[in-house]
């Protein structure tokens, strides 16, 4: 049976890698609002859609690092290339951000939700601490009553504006646009919106929300005919301090390398795939997580940097 398993989750991997329609011209002339462009994945993101003729907007907190960032997207080839520093934890920025990309580019094909603030320091599932700030940013945000209910006036904590109600913000605002031109959503996350895992319980909470947000937003853009197509993106460690240092010593998994996930983003979105998972054993994970939604503490083990006390 074990054999059998094996075979047949490889015949499933093959199935899904192997069937790969990524045409490169599709990207020529695209207009893509990009945020956190000024590191990491984002940062090659900005590239790779660069060297593929994409219009861009692109956004990020630091504006020394964007105007970088953009001076190399314009020698790699990009035909129009604007930024504008923006700091998400500001619950007005999304709309200036969004009407800024529709005035430069004149309309979206796709938005790219990269962007990512940092949890406070020490946040990990045992700091009550931790839990309390969670819990009040949580507290903070008003009943979801479709994609107006952020746009109601609220006290929102930094973190749940950046790592949450930003997006959907951002979402709401283009979503007109993306529907003119049957664009596409993509949103980069996390293996921690789909596997929950030791110390990490805020940063997971804000990825478990974006994917229910936007697995919801999916069905209902279905129902009602809207043809915008939403790539869920499931990365590993993101290649930046304020992502790893919470979880530095505690986790043996690896950052994920910028520019092939990247790659593996673009790749996807442009082929309008429901979900994208960079490196592709993570699409194995989330799937044992359905047949072992409790899995035993020495199996958790093997990714943390945790030893048990010797037996007596």
């Amino acid at each position: 049976m074990k054999v059998l398993l094996l075979v047949g989750l490889g015949a499933l991997f093959f199935a899904y890698y192997w069937d790969d329609n990524f045409d490169p011209a599709s990207l020529q002339g695209a207009r893509v609002l990009l945020t956190g462009a000024s590191v990491g994945v984002g940062e090659e993101l900005a590239y790779h859609y660069a060297r593929l003729g994409s219009h861009l907007v692109l956004t990020a907190h630091t504006e020394a690092l964007l105007q970088k960032v953009v001076g190399n997207c314009r020698k790699l080839g990009a035909p129009k290339v604007f930024y504008i520093a923006a700091d998400m934890a500001s619950p007005e920025v999304p709309e200036r951000v969004v009407q800024f990309a529709l005035d430069k580019l004149g309309g979206l094909d796709y938005l790219v939700l990269n962007h990512l603030g940092a949890a406070p320091a020490g946040t990990r599932a045992r700091s009550a601490q931790a839990t309390r700030w969670l819990m009040q940013a949580l507290g903070s945000a008003p009943s979801p009553s479709g994609l107006r209910f952020l746009l109601r006036p609220v006290t929102r904590s930094r973190h749940l504006q950046v790592n949450l109600l930003s997006y959907v913000q951002l979402t709401s605002l283009a979503l007109p646009s993306l529907t003119d031109s049957k664009g596409s959503l993509v949103v980069v996350s996390s293996l921690l919106g789909r596997v929950p895992t030791s110390f990490s319980s805020p940063y997971s909470a804000a990825k478990f929300a974006l994917d229910s947000f936007f697995g919801s937003l999916r069905r209902e853009l279905d129902v009602q005919d809207v043809n915008v197509a939403i790539t869920m993106c499931v990365l590993g460690l993101r290649d930046r301090a304020s992502a790893t240092e919470g979880v530095r010593g505690v986790t043996r998994a690896k950052v994920a390398p910028g520019p092939k996930a990247a790659l593996a983003v673009i790749r996807g979105s442009a082929t309008r795939a429901s979900s994208v998972f960079y490196p592709w054993r993570f699409h194995l994970l989330c799937l044992l997580r359905g047949w072992m939604p409790q899995p035993r503490a020495w199996f958790i083990r093997q990714e943390l940097n945790i030893t048990t006390p010797a037996a007596a």
